[in-house]
């Protein structure tokens, strides 16, 4: 078992330190904010950023842009933060029995007997419900998009009992956004999209084996399954592999992109992105140990920074 440090007043074992919820945000609130994981911000950050990716490269694939492409870009911030607190509100109420026995999840609000099974079910019908009416602004394709995505995020909490690969769940509900902002911008679905959507769900498998090293004793005592169990002392060999995926995946779609009406300068700009994203997934590559829980919270925790790295590259490119 792994040995965390007890914290005090309800605060979540693995939430970021001097966070704004366990210091500002009123009291009462705390529980259903912990819950959402308002006090680990990184989750918002991995479902925001696909969500931006998808929506700069739809704006470079027909050279138009709006104020309408503003909102969506805000949209889908807010879309996150909600959407990703109404996951992980569903992900803590079915994982509440399997939270209750794993060491870094036991502090969590649902088996530490702050929030009740039942008042997480009604935090998550409101999370969701004020989700739905920012999705309603967006097109019709669009809607059906976001109505699709409830799919993926009902699934995965239950993948880790059924599969080795729970984290393919994980991906396919995560970078769901990819397409639907750029469903949002363009009216419909197209290539760069999907191929986009695939080069998400590897970056996924990449940080989210390492994010899973932290549990792999206490997952075995308990029989939930994960790529980092799957993988064992294999695992920088597939995070190698998911790393080549992702530029690889990430590169074909920013050509699918670019190659209609964007110039032959904003096409190696935006290419740019997934050769520094490369390169930045190397470096973590370089400093993980599989067996420090610590490190493989913080590398994971970085991927913010790596999928800002192609989002500023394309970005960039739509200005030139």
């Amino acid at each position: 078992m792994q040995d965390h440090t007890p914290v005090p007043d309800g605060q979540v074992a693995d939430a970021v330190k001097d966070n704004w919820v366990d210091t500002t945000a009123p009291a009462w609130t705390r529980p259903y904010l912990r819950l959402s994981r308002a006090d680990r911000p990184i989750g918002t950050w991995l479902l925001l950023l696909p969500c931006w990716w998808g929506l700069v490269l739809a704006m470079l694939y027909d050279q138009r842009m709006g104020w309408h492409d503003l909102w969506i870009a805000v949209g889908c911030a807010l879309g996150a933060w909600l959407m990703r607190g109404a996951g992980c509100t569903w992900n803590d109420f079915s994982d509440r029995d399997i939270d209750a026995k794993v060491e870094r999840t036991r502090s969590r609000p649902i088996p530490s007997g702050q929030v009740s099974g039942k008042a997480a079910l009604v935090w998550l019908g409101l999370q969701a419900v004020i989700s739905f009416g920012i999705l309603l602004t967006f097109n019709s394709a669009a809607i059906k998009l976001g109505v699709l995505a409830l799919i993926p995020v009902a699934v995965y909490p239950f993948a880790k009992r059924f599969t080795w690969w729970p984290q393919v769940f994980l991906g396919l509900a995560f970078n769901w956004g990819t397409l639907l902002a750029w469903t949002a911008h363009i009216g419909q679905l197209e290539a760069p999209a999907v191929v986009l959507y695939f080069a998400g769900i590897a970056w996924t498998l990449f940080y989210d084996t390492i994010y899973a090293h932290q549990d792999t004793e206490d997952d075995a005592l308990i029989g939930v399954k994960s790529t980092a169990r799957l993988f064992a002392e294999k695992t920088p060999e597939w995070l190698r592999r998911f790393l080549m995926t992702t530029v690889g995946l990430l590169g074909i779609a920013v050509i699918f992109s670019a190659l209609p009406n964007a110039s032959v300068l904003a096409m190696v700009i935006a290419l740019g992105g997934p050769w520094a994203m490369g390169w930045h997934m190397a470096w973590q590559l370089r400093g993980l140990d599989i067996n420090d829980p610590a490190k493989c919270l913080q590398l994971f925790r970085v991927n913010r920074d790596t999928g800002m790295i192609p989002l500023f590259f394309f970005t960039v490119a739509l200005f030139v």
